[in-house]
């Protein structure tokens, strides 16, 4: 066959795959609408069998009774869990009863619900008493004991350990408030919640002061006694008359002791004038406060109308009836702090 023969060959023969794949391109172009509705369809069916399927499972988990299991051990539980095809989560929490430990406290939902199987339940466990024995408070100061056991039994229904109201007793190897005696001891062990009572010392109560004389002293000087002195001014006061030196004692209680007990009480009464005197009212600052089992440390702050806080008196008191004499410009706010603490509050008129 000639070379020209052969190109004659050739080029039919691509000319007929040339019109078969124009005639596919055609007919691939008039069916997409077709390909296009059929690939939607199908999805859509997909679609729509798989939440059938999902539904169908889910409507297909058998309702069961949710057992008790409150009280018993964790293992016991989740074996019962198992049996009814429900899934357990675990939460852990300190209790107060000792010997508790790896017990079900709470679950939710409640024994004798209905729900569907392979629901969850929530089973709150045990972790044992956040202390097992009593511990050793002798040395330490009763408040701090006591906020101690409240910080650590905070949220507990049933602290395990309570302290009794503590006896007091007068001691010189031990200061106010310091703890001297306890019962049980440290170190006995918690089987149920226990009291513990405790000997509380009330310091050096057994030394004698001298009563002094404050007969004649002003307001000034009486203010300065009590500072010093271990003894209780119980000062009233009335207006002083002609015959009397206003604002001074005009009298005071007289015992037949030389030496009185600390913080003993001694009744006192003051002459005050009637009208401002140099500016300044006269007066007696008043509060009624509880009966501490030992003094504690207070003072009487005074506020002016300008100017800065001043502190008038600092003084050691067993509380109840409190007295203090004041000369102060009117509109003065008195403050009485017990142990840093603002207790009562006067304004002076």
């Amino acid at each position: 066959m000639s070379n020209k023969e052969n190109k004659k060959f050739d080029l039919s023969f691509f000319k007929k795959i040339g019109i078969k794949f124009s005639e596919a391109y055609d007919h691939l172009q008039s069916n997409i609408p077709a390909l296009v509705v059929t690939f939607i369809t199908s999805i859509v069916i997909m679609g729509l069998l798989a939440c059938a399927i999902f539904f169908a499972n889910i409507k297909g988990a058998e309702k069961v009774l949710v057992p008790n299991v409150e009280g018993k051990k964790l293992e016991d539980a989740l074996l019962e869990m198992q049996v009814k095809e429900l899934y357990p989560k675990i939460s852990l929490r300190y209790s107060d009863m000792p010997g508790d430990q790896g017990l079900i406290l709470e679950q939710s939902p409640k024994a004798g619900a209905i729900v569907r199987g392979y629901s969850r339940v929530n089973l709150v466990v045990s972790r044992g008493v956040i202390v097992d024995s009593v511990g050793d408070y002798v040395g330490k100061k009763l408040d701090e004991v006591q906020l101690n056991l409240q910080t650590l039994f905070a949220g507990q229904t049933k602290p395990l350990i309570v302290l009794a109201d503590p006896e007091y007793v007068p001691d010189k190897d031990y200061e106010a408030g310091v703890i001297i005696s306890q019962d049980p001891p440290a170190g006995t062990d918690i089987s149920e919640p226990v009291t513990v009572h405790l000997v509380v010392s009330r310091g050096l109560t057994f030394e004698n002061t001298r009563a002094p004389s404050v007969l004649g002293q002003t307001v000034n000087d009486l203010l300065q006694t009590i500072a010093r002195s271990k003894l209780v001014f119980d000062i009233s006061v009335h207006d002083a008359s002609q015959e009397e030196i206003a604002g001074t004692v005009v009298n005071q209680q007289v015992f037949e002791e030389e030496y009185l007990p600390n913080y003993s009480r001694v009744k006192v009464e003051m002459a005050m004038p009637k009208e401002e005197v140099g500016g300044n009212v006269y007066g007696l600052f008043t509060e009624t406060l509880s009966a501490y089992p030992f003094p504690v440390s207070m003072k009487l702050e005074a506020l002016p109308p300008e100017g800065d806080a001043y502190t008038i008196l600092n003084f050691v008191h067993p509380g109840e009836l409190v007295t203090i004499p004041y000369a102060l410009p009117r509109g003065t706010t008195l403050i009485l702090y017990v142990a840093d603490k603002a207790v009562a509050k006067k304004t002076v008129n």
